[in-house]
């Protein structure tokens, strides 16, 4: 039968026309996140971070830039740490690359700008945040934790000053 198609289409519609509608109002209406969810709220711990730029490295579209000089006491110190948000595909592989728990994701991903300069993230905008992100290497996965109750599993050592080349021999 030709009209068999139809009922069963108007069917289906009938019977979803009396449920609950499932659309979130977005903006007035906060959506809820899951626990790992990766997003743009970076966070540094600048007491870890021993400045080696894994996390550079480790970035696949290079948004993470930094620049460092060595200290008086023989340490590694910022002079720029940057990370362009705009060009981030947030796969975090540069939290997973870093071996000391330094760098976190956070849940914001509302970064809208009409200038693309404004998406670039600077070390003072996230470095030392009281809340870090539930996004990490595994000692914290699933769940927020505030920075004092983050666990120290890897202490950074500090450095040590490059001896002096030995003296050539006189032939």
């Amino acid at each position: 039968m030709y009209g068999l198609g139809i009922l069963k289409g108007l069917g289906i519609v009938f019977r979803h026309l009396l449920e609950r509608p499932i659309t979130r109002q977005y903006p007035e209406e906060a959506t809820p996140l899951q626990p790992r969810f990766r997003g743009y709220d970076f966070a540094l711990m600048e007491d870890r971070c021993t400045c080696n730029a894994a996390c550079a490295k480790a970035c696949p579209h290079g948004c993470i830039d930094i620049v460092t000089h060595r200290s008086e006491d023989g340490r590694f110190v910022f002079d720029k740490f940057d990370i362009d948000v705009g060009k981030c595909m947030v796969c975090g592989l540069c939290v997973e690359a870093c071996p000391y728990d330094a760098l976190f994701m956070g849940a914001g991903f509302e970064l809208a700008t009409y200038n693309r300069w404004d998406a670039v993230v600077h070390k003072d905008d996230i470095a030392n945040r009281d809340r870090l992100s539930a996004y990490s290497r595994s000692p914290l996965q699933g769940h927020a934790v505030e920075r004092a109750d983050a666990p120290s599993y890897y202490q950074p050592i500090k450095g040590v000053q490059k001896p002096p080349p030995p003296e050539p021999k006189a032939p």
